[in-house]
């Protein structure tokens, strides 16, 4: 950068695309837990799982991949929340790099939740 009216353009032009990202109500958003407890469980490769996953099949304009920060549930970590317009949350627990791509597959892609990774399956 050379300049501070440099500097806003920038700041401008990524304002204008997360606010596109933000008012589409229809995406699907998979959202990693990736506080110091997730990261420390493995959050970090399950995010670029996800990322890798959502590309590969072409699905980076319908779903959005993006990570936060504590999610309250440290015992289950690695925690993934998967959110699909007009249906409830789900929160996968114990995740993996190989259970992203089947989320991924059946519930992203297919629609069925994957109840096994699930943390209702999990307290169970």
């Amino acid at each position: 950068m050379k300049s501070l009216a440099e500097l806003q353009a920038i700041k401008e032009k990524m304002k204008g695309s997360i606010g596109l990202r933000e008012e589409d109500k229809n995406c699907k958003r998979i959202v990693v837990g990736m506080a110091t407890c997730g990261i420390a469980a493995g959050a970090r490769p399950v995010l670029t799982a996800f990322a890798e996953e959502v590309a590969k099949r072409g699905l980076t304009q319908d779903v959005m991949v993006s990570q936060t920060g504590c999610i309250g549930i440290c015992q289950y970590e690695p925690v993934v929340e998967v959110f699909v317009p007009g249906e409830q949350k789900v929160t996968y627990v114990k995740m993996t790099a190989e259970k992203a791509a089947r989320v991924v597959e059946e519930h992203i892609v297919g629609g069925n939740v994957v109840k096994e990774y699930t943390i209702g399956a999990s307290a169970k």
